[in-house]
């Protein structure tokens, strides 16, 4: 009876030491379950910035007042007998007058 004893407790043991220190055991399962809340943290992040550009495409495709928008701020367009204003914040030009 005890050669049966000691036999069960050095497999729990042997079982014991795989669990916690083998292959695929419970460190290494914490660590990729990190690693999983990590990667899926940074694609929602990726989604939603998808989700802006792909707006942003629809909005130039069909609506002519975005085309109309970023060609005023971007390439300084103007309309025909249109003024124009441009407002420089005085931060900006504190910081052109200071060498």
């Amino acid at each position: 009876m005890r050669a049966f004893t000691a036999i069960l407790f050095v497999l729990f043991s042997l079982l014991q030491y795989r669990l916690w220190f083998g292959k695929n055991s419970v460190p290494d399962y914490l660590a990729l379950k990190e690693d999983v809340a990590r990667q899926q943290a940074a694609n929602e992040k990726l989604r939603q910035r998808n989700k802006l550009l792909y707006a942003d495409t629809d909005d130039l495709k069909l609506g002519v007042e975005a085309i109309e928008e970023r060609a005023r701020n971007e390439l300084g367009m103007i309309k025909e007998n249109e003024t124009f204003f441009r407002i420089i914040p005085k931060d900006k030009i504190k910081q052109k007058e200071t060498p």
